[in-house]
């Protein structure tokens, strides 16, 4: 083992790894064809043939992630996704603010994602649940820090998709009660009260009932996550926000040109704001040659009729896409730039990590899983960055973050 891998993980025993984005829980879901109430947890004797029976406790073959990968890997907590795609959305809810509203009829603020993001919380928790001698619930930064010291995982949870809202506050407020602590305000197409990054824009970034999510969002201390969304919704939550937003898997624009990451004026200005970008580690986020390629396949996708916003159908192309467009390959060395390129416009304070892994079919080389992150770190440390910048990096900084959401909170309740 090199100098700066032993270096890496020591550092990583010691300070926690907070990871923004996985998307276990939806990959379970998958494998067990879409029913949530299929996946079981077989014991650590027994094997299965049942795709929806799985031991996290051995490695999993077919998945990004398992705990023996996350011990491998130093990671001290993780954000587990509890993303539902739009598809599942209905109408909005009577008496929401876009119900007989002209934006009504989007399929993105109804609520039959209601109903999948509460299977999906329930997932989650089972996951923590039943492997308690790994994992634990934290619902505050304390709580990381503490079941970080004993050795656990700290599970945060964080919901993908403002669709799951279904335009009601009320909702908001009790996803929130059942522990989740952020909320990405779009997914792959709008919402009605926000844009996304990858939509024709409507309403132009936020709604006066967005900038009320968001508001509503800081006033109970939970993390708004700008992830997906459009430059504009970007710039008018900033302007909104009273305490420090996240992107939990995004990456620097300015290297790799593709909508999903985060431009150099909005990066500028996380240092006033006190948030933090996680750079994400999808290689078509990463390298431009990946962008370019799964360009290609959304045009694709466009010209024979598939929506390139519904990732189960994108990728349902992709293997025949794959055998006359070789798929092009990131690399660990991209996503160190891209680490190094947001540290320099917002500062070392404000940049973290959020791996997207079960979320992606396609891995960068060298982060081919979550047991990867000390290979990132011992880049790094060869760069020159010191014990104390990856310390921000790892989870520092996105405590930080998390601790002045909690303090504006209580503040906001008084």
């Amino acid at each position: 083992m090199s100098e700066f891998n032993q270096r890496a993980r020591d550092l990583l025993r010691r300070f926690p790894l907070i990871d923004g984005h996985n998307d276990l829980p939806w990959a379970l879901r998958e494998r067990a064809g879409g029913d949530a109430s299929k996946v079981r947890f077989t014991p650590p004797a027994e094997v299965s043939a049942d795709p929806g029976e799985v031991n996290l406790a051995a490695p999993v073959a077919g998945l990004h992630t398992d705990l023996p990968r996350l011990t491998a890997g130093g990671v001290g907590a993780q954000f587990w996704s509890v993303y539902v795609p739009a598809s599942l959305a209905g109408t909005p809810l009577a008496g929401t603010p876009l119900a007989g509203t002209p934006l009504a009829g989007t399929p993105l603020a109804g609520d039959g994602a209601v109903t999948a993001v509460l299977e999906q919380i329930d997932l989650a928790r089972l996951i923590i649940s039943r492997y308690p001698q790994a994992l634990e619930l934290a619902l505050t930064a304390a709580d990381v820090e503490r079941i970080f010291a004993a050795g656990r995982v700290a599970s945060l949870l964080g919901a993908e998709g403002g669709h799951a809202i279904a335009g009601s506050l009320g909702v908001l407020r009790m996803l929130y009660a059942l522990g989740v602590r952020y909320l990405t305000l779009t997914h792959n197409a709008n919402v009605g009260w926000a844009d996304s990054a990858t939509d024709e824009p409507a309403a132009g970034g936020l709604t006066d009932f967005g900038r009320d999510v968001v508001r509503e969002m800081q006033r109970m201390g939970m993390l708004v996550d700008l992830s997906h969304v459009s430059p504009d919704t970007m710039h008018d939550a900033l302007d909104v926000a009273a305490a420090p937003v996240i992107f939990s898997h995004s990456s620097a624009r300015a290297v790799c040109d593709t909508p999903r990451n985060v431009p150099d004026d909005v990066l500028a200005r996380l240092a006033g704001n006190g948030g933090v970008c996680m750079v994400t580690f999808v290689p078509a986020f990463v390298s431009a040659e990946c962008a370019d390629w799964l360009a290609g396949l959304k045009a694709e996708a466009a010209r024979r009729g598939v929506d390139p916003k519904d990732l189960g159908q994108l990728f349902s192309l992709k293997p025949e896409w794959e055998l006359a467009h070789p798929v092009p390959r990131a690399t660990l060395a991209q996503v160190a730039d891209h680490v190094e390129h947001v540290r320099k416009v917002a500062g070392v304070e404000h940049v973290g990590l959020g791996g997207d892994f079960d979320g992606t079919p396609d891995v960068t080389v060298g982060l081919p899983d979550v047991s990867a992150y000390p290979a990132l770190f011992a880049e790094l440390l060869a760069r020159g960055w010191t014990e104390a910048d990856c310390a921000a990096l790892a989870g520092g900084n996105l405590l930080r973050a998390l601790r002045e959401a909690e303090s504006f909170a209580a503040r906001a309740q008084a």
